[in-house]
């Protein structure tokens, strides 16, 4: 089935042009999107703040233009797909059925309650949504395929925490709120009226939004390869974090990459420190430990202190670990199955907490 008969099977999405008040959602869900591997886009917040409606409106922004929902039920071998071993055995091929992850290859993954999807679909599905790669194994047999896709899960606190273990290989989170906004509540309740009076109409009046974000979602993939890292960006990263006092360096690759996704974005020439800030309210919402947290100098200390210690090679989180563009080449780098791996470059409903704006003109 094609992208057209797909989505004619289903109601029309609203537009994602036509989002009001989600700027710093709208920002999380494009970066995602042109790297996948940043490992999805944690939504949080009530019940009626249109979580599942952004996600759809961006899944018809995508090369596959599909929405693949995981219900909360379903069986691990729905989720990966499964392997008939009496056909290896009797004709020595290996036979594969498809799940989840590979029907959503190219398009987003949405998990809705994502704080009540049982432990073992969630290793899966964070593994599959890191990596960019699903590998089933049965019996000493295993098929592996592309499953690259945006990973968009959303909660309701109110319902219950996500584990701790799990909420960090989140790439990016953006907290929702109950939108108290007399103007903008009245913006959007005018726009989803009518939207469900004329879809088509609707639609037609953001159609050519909708495919310049097509057309910058698609520019800024070719773009990610050749934007690079300076120093200045990675100290400030490095900074961030410390601050935060995140546990292990994810936080750190994913800010790059998020650094990096919004610089293609915006089709500059290179990733700046501007790039870092804008982005570092997602990265680190669900990862801060306020209790820990550190003081700016403590962190520029302890920096300069590991600096001098190490020469001018650093650790895994250095620069030659993630951009590949440094003066030396680390001792050991993370394989590529590794979340948060950075490979080497080339050369409205709601008010939101924690991301900056997207600097979007809406027609």
């Amino acid at each position: 089935m094609n992208a057209e008969s797909s989505r004619a099977a289903f109601p029309l999405p609203f537009p994602f042009a036509a989002l009001i008040g989600q700027d710093p959602l709208q920002q999380a869900l494009l970066l995602a999107a042109i790297d996948p591997q940043l490992g999805g886009v944690l939504v949080s917040g009530p019940r009626g703040t249109a979580k599942s409606t952004a996600a759809r409106a961006l899944a018809e922004l995508l090369p596959e233009g599909q929405l693949v929902n995981l219900p909360l039920g379903a069986s691990e071998d729905r989720l990966i797909g499964t392997l008939d071993i009496e056909t290896v055995l009797r004709d020595g091929a290996v036979r594969f059925s498809p799940g989840l992850l590979a029907k959503a290859h190219r398009g987003v993954l949405y998990v809705d309650e994502v704080n009540l999807l049982p432990d073992a679909l969630v290793d899966a599905l964070l593994d599959a949504a890191a990596s960019g790669v699903n590998t089933v194994e049965r019996d000493g047999v295993s098929h592996s395929h592309e499953a690259s896709f945006v990973l968009v899960g959303t909660m309701n606190p109110e319902e219950g925490e996500l584990r701790p273990q799990l909420i960090d290989r989140f790439g990016l989170m953006v907290e929702l709120q109950n939108c108290f906004d007399p103007a903008v509540r009245q913006a959007i309740v005018k726009a989803r009226l009518a939207f469900d009076l004329d879809p088509q109409g609707f639609r037609q009046a953001y159609a050519g939004q909708q495919a310049g974000y097509v057309q910058r979602i698609r520019s800024a993939r070719e773009a990610l390869p050749q934007l690079a890292f300076d120093d200045a960006v990675h100290a400030r990263v490095s900074t961030l974090c410390i601050e935060a006092a995140v546990d292990g360096l994810r936080a750190d690759l994913v800010m790059l990459r998020a650094a990096r996704a919004l610089a293609a974005l915006e089709q500059a020439g290179a990733v700046a420190v501007e790039h870092v800030e804008r982005v570092a309210g997602a990265v680190l919402m669900h990862r801060r430990h306020a209790g820990e947290a550190r003081s700016s100098d403590e962190a520029q200390d302890d920096a300069g202190e590991a600096g001098r210690s190490s020469g001018s090679s650093s650790a895994v989180s250095g620069d030659e670990a993630v951009s590949g563009d440094g003066p030396s080449s680390p001792s050991s780098s993370p394989a590529e199955s590794d979340w948060g791996y950075l490979p080497p470059s080339s050369s409205a409903t709601a008010h939101v907490k924690g991301v900056v704006p997207l600097n979007v003109k809406k027609r």
